[in-house]
């Protein structure tokens, strides 16, 4: 299929829109940017690629963008990465659910707002680590099970309001949590996690209000870290850029910043589904001599 995005009434440029479903081309686009990549390299796991879409915008000079839709995890997400006019074209015909967490690069805001609300504009910070740089910190963190769920929805809730893990997230993720007594003050988990692609996203740490500033979440990421080196080679996280104190303890750990990106729940501007699919059928109509789907813009 394909989409035109035009700039003005002088100039336009025609993207061919395309979905794919062969894991390898689109590793290797991802491969440039790992550490941005993370969560949609983990997508590519066996068990998690058939729950996601793949849409794939070419146009003129090599301009392209990769938009991928996954539903795993506990919710739905989108990852963005290329050209932002090339996203627009894929994102045209592509928007997704109506909620999902965007993870976008910081030129595709402008693009990303013209479908979506974003809720947390905060410019991000991705970090990496590496098994050579990690520096571990002691304590008594416990490997968390889904037999923890009710536990860990609790300590969740402190702050957020309800939370909805289920038992099947704890067991195929990686969490550590750190108890004082019987009570768990705090925990670390991971946003993506994928043996086979050795890739994970650390993620959702968290310490109860009355346990914070003492070292317990160091301890928790630094349990669900050494982990994860164990069989992953990419091992990332994401952190709000201006959160100093959080940046330092990723930093006690070893890991490094890479780059800046948005990582915000997304809200879809247009009414669930209506226009994507008037786009769609117009596209077919247009492009039904070819067999592809054409939108003018």
């Amino acid at each position: 299929m394909t989409a035109v995005s035009r700039e003005g009434e002088a100039a336009r440029a025609v993207f061919t829109v395309e979905r794919l479903r062969d894991p390898d081309p689109i590793r290797a686009m991802l491969d440039s940017e790992r550490a941005y990549s993370a969560y949609a390299l983990a997508q590519l796991d066996p068990a998690s690629f058939p729950d996601s879409e793949w849409v794939l915008a070419r146009g003129p000079a090599g301009r392209q963008a990769l938009l991928v839709h996954s539903r795993g995890g506990l919710g739905a997400a989108l990852f963005t990465i290329g050209d932002p006019a090339a996203l627009d074209a894929a994102l045209s015909l592509h928007p997704g659910p109506r909620f999902s967490f965007g993870t976008l690069r910081l030129e595709h805001k402008r693009t990303a707002e013209k479908y979506f609300v974003m809720t947390r504009p905060q410019i991000m910070q991705r970090m990496e680590i590496t098994a050579d740089d990690f520096r571990e910190t002691p304590g008594e963190p416990q490997r968390l099970t889904g037999a923890d769920v009710g536990t860990v929805n609790r300590l969740y809730s402190m702050e957020a309001g309800p939370t909805a893990y289920r038992e099947q997230h704890l067991d195929r993720a990686v969490y550590y949590g750190v108890f004082i007594g019987d009570e768990l003050v705090s925990i670390a988990g991971t946003h993506a996690v994928s043996a086979a692609e050795r890739t994970a996203v650390v993620g959702n740490v968290f310490t109860h209000p009355r346990r914070r500033g003492i070292g317990l979440a160091t301890i928790a990421t630094s349990a669900v870290t050494k982990d994860l080196l164990g069989f992953c080679d990419l091992v990332a996280l994401t952190v709000e850029v201006q959160n100093t104190p959080a940046v330092r303890i990723y930093e006690k750990l070893g890991y490094r910043a890479v780059c800046n990106l948005h990582e915000t729940p997304l809200i879809r501007k247009a009414p669930i589904g209506v226009m994507s699919f008037a786009r769609r059928a117009v596209a077919g109509w247009r492009g039904r001599r070819e067999g592809k789907e054409v939108v003018v813009r």
